[in-house]
């Protein structure tokens, strides 16, 4: 069996570390509603190490499932396993809707200081722009699961002081019709959850202050404070970095490769 010591710089991928820096957000007993890619390694992993009572929500329908190879997209029949519910978009959004989950897993195309996400268009919602997916209930599950784990490309055309259209609202929103930033919890009111929990990219792990302001919180190895700065558009405050995101254990790498994607549906 492979240890709980942890990998040296070398021994791992980058998205070996953005795997397992996602699935140590997850924790135990928590309802996770997570996408295809990322998403499914990390919780797939979480409920083999730190998290195993959590459960998992497919946005394609499946409640619980316990698949035994990681499912190609969350569409694949694996993702109902031993389920508790194999169904449709309408069930597992009532379960959303119904304040049933405590975490969710999100990617996007921009992202601001205050953690709002677009996934809609880059350059603003005009002909000039360059118009992306759209949201596919990034928006609702942002809106509706209790925190938000975002994992991000560390690019500074990405990461923006203020996104050109928001798809999913973050800590801080403008408030129509004045347009003026306020708290989250001002404009959702009784609908109000949470937000943005945590962003995870290919340079460190980013969590957010009292004000909904991110900060950067660890650093990976091999990056600095101020290359992240540097991949940043605003001004992103690094003054607390409590020091290196800790390394994948060779447990957790073992996992990884040979019992969660054992087939390299996603890893390479």
């Amino acid at each position: 069996m492979a240890s709980n010591e942890h990998a040296q710089v070398g021994e791992f991928k980058p998205i070996d570390l953005l795997a397992v820096a996602a699935a140590r957000e997850v924790d135990d007993g928590e309802v996770v509603f997570a996408g295809t890619g990322l998403p499914m390694l990390a919780i797939m992993l979480a409920q083999y190490t730190n998290a195993p009572n959590a459960v998992c929500i497919y946005e394609a329908g499946s409640v619980d499932g316990r698949p035994i190879d990681l499912p190609t997209s969350v569409g694949d029949a694996r993702c109902h396993y031993q389920a508790s519910l194999a169904s449709g978009l309408w069930d597992v959004f009532g379960q959303l809707g119904r304040g049933c989950v405590d975490m969710a897993f999100l990617g996007g195309a921009e992202i601001d200081q205050y953690g709002s996400v677009n996934t809609t268009a880059m350059g603003g919602y005009s002909p000039m722009g360059k118009r992306l997916t759209g949201s596919g209930g990034n928006a609702d599950i942002n809106a509706l699961a209790k925190r938000t784990v975002f994992i991000m490309p560390q690019e500074k055309r990405r990461w923006v002081e203020r996104c050109s259209y928001i798809t999913s609202p973050g800590w801080r929103i403008p408030k129509w019709p004045s347009g003026e930033f306020v708290h989250k919890r001002e404009v959702y009111n009784k609908a109000f959850r949470g937000g943005p929990w945590a962003v995870i990219s290919e340079m460190g792990v980013f969590h957010f202050d009292d004000d909904g302001v991110i900060y950067l919180d660890t650093v990976h190895p091999g990056c600095t404070p101020e290359q992240v700065q540097d991949n940043c558009m605003f001004n992103l405050n690094i003054s607390r970095v409590s020091g290196e995101t800790p390394t994948p254990t060779y447990h957790e790498l073992d996992l990884l490769y040979n019992k969660v994607d054992a087939e390299g549906i996603f890893l390479p």
